[in-house]
């Protein structure tokens, strides 16, 4: 994460850190240091940054042998920093006296843009290359047409025309969801793409910079798909119209699947943003007693296949547990966790109350959602 960008003799002067254990230090285009450092598991502690710039008449350089500068400055950069929450504090000093202080903490964190660093990355394997083709395929208009076209022609050959235009609306309006959240961090975004069998996509252009974004856009699909089914199911109360009973049972098991906490989906983002900003294994130990909680509380209510996926989707995120500090996202301070929690399980719990309620309504129709679930 780019930590601040100062002007220092005419070009930017930029930290970076990584929670897994780094800190790099850039004057324009030229890395200066780079120093290895404990990860976010110390908490805190302090790095010293020294680098020496040659003057040449007006301009200044990094020093090199063989060079003749009309004056050397010796420059140094002390960065205090804390991990939870987080907090930098950082003295820039030449020839030993202080020309600049600051500091920089969670909230300041999470307005910057996030910066690309100058870590070497991985070749590019079959999976990049297809993420690469498929950016290139998406960034024509006409694909959205096709595609939806695609998906109604499908939809309608498995099941009926009547279905395949509900479940596209239920679809759309939960992709709209994570569009709408992703416009309100000013990211720009291509729209919803629907993809035949897959489901839907809300595709951008930019990479988030935050956990809080990653929880805020991962939820916000299921709770337009929540407000969806309530809407139906309100639509039909008024109407006793069936049609509109079947779109909010539909919408509010679409809407839960993709809140099991298995990634790709949507649950899985929030439950892994809400583990990795835990650097304790106090913290996750919380983690883990709460998914065990919700599995009791599935198989209480004969929801097998929910509590099944929710053991599932809990050892995956053990599995990357040792990996969570490589990453540039800003960790979620204490209250952000527990509210993303608290946010999560009421729009699982407000989802299952609708599927319960057209469960107990008699209809075998309508009742299909609940015996999904305890298959």
């Amino acid at each position: 994460m780019q930590l601040f960008n100062l002007d220092f003799y005419g070009k930017p002067l930029m930290l970076e850190a990584s929670m897994a254990g780094w800190q790099q230090l850039s004057w324009g285009d030229t890395i200066i240091s780079q120093i290895k450092t404990p990860s976010a598991a110390t908490n805190s502690g302090t790095i010293h940054h020294r680098f020496t710039l040659q003057q040449f008449g007006q301009q200044h350089h990094i020093a090199e042998d063989g060079q003749h500068p009309s004056q050397q400055l010796e420059c140094e950069l002390l960065v205090d920093y804390q991990w939870q929450p987080i907090l930098f504090k950082y003295q820039l000093k030449v020839d030993g006296n202080p020309v600049q202080q600051g500091e920089v903490d969670q909230q300041q964190l999470a307005v910057i843009p996030a910066q690309p660093h100058n870590i070497p990355r991985p070749k590019m394997g079959i999976i990049g290359l297809a993420s690469l083709g498929f950016k290139l395929l998406k960034s024509a208009k006409m694909i959205k047409v096709v595609l939806a076209g695609a998906s109604l022609a499908a939809y309608s050959w498995l099941f009926s025309l009547q279905f395949a235009v509900a479940l596209i609306a239920c679809l759309v309006f939960h992709e709209y969801g994570h569009i709408r959240a992703m416009k309100y961090f000013g990211m720009r975004t291509k729209g919803i793409y629907l993809v035949p069998f897959l489901g839907g996509l809300a595709v951008s252009d930019e990479k988030i910079s935050s956990r809080w974004q990653d929880v805020t856009i991962s939820l916000m699909g299921p709770v337009f798909g929540l407000l969806m089914a309530f809407i139906c199911l309100l639509v039909y109360w008024l109407t006793d119209n069936i049609f509109f009973a079947g779109l909010s049972a539909f919408s509010a098991l679409l809407n839960l699947f993709n809140l099991l906490p298995i990634l790709p989906l949507d649950g899985g983002h929030v439950l892994k943003s809400i583990s990795f900003s835990m650097h304790s294994k106090m913290g996750l130990g919380l983690c883990i007693a709460a998914a065990l909680i919700g599995v009791y509380i599935s198989y209480a209510l004969s929801l097998s296949l929910l509590g099944f996926l929710l053991i599932i989707g809990t050892f995956e995120i053990l599995s990357e547990w040792k990996h969570r500090y490589h990453t540039h996202l800003i960790p979620l301070d204490r209250y952000g966790q527990i509210f993303s929690a608290l946010w999560y399980f009421l729009t699982v719990a407000g989802l299952v109350a609708i599927i319960l309620y057209f469960a107990g309504s008699g209809d075998a129709i309508l009742g299909l959602p609940l015996q999904v679930l305890q298959s």
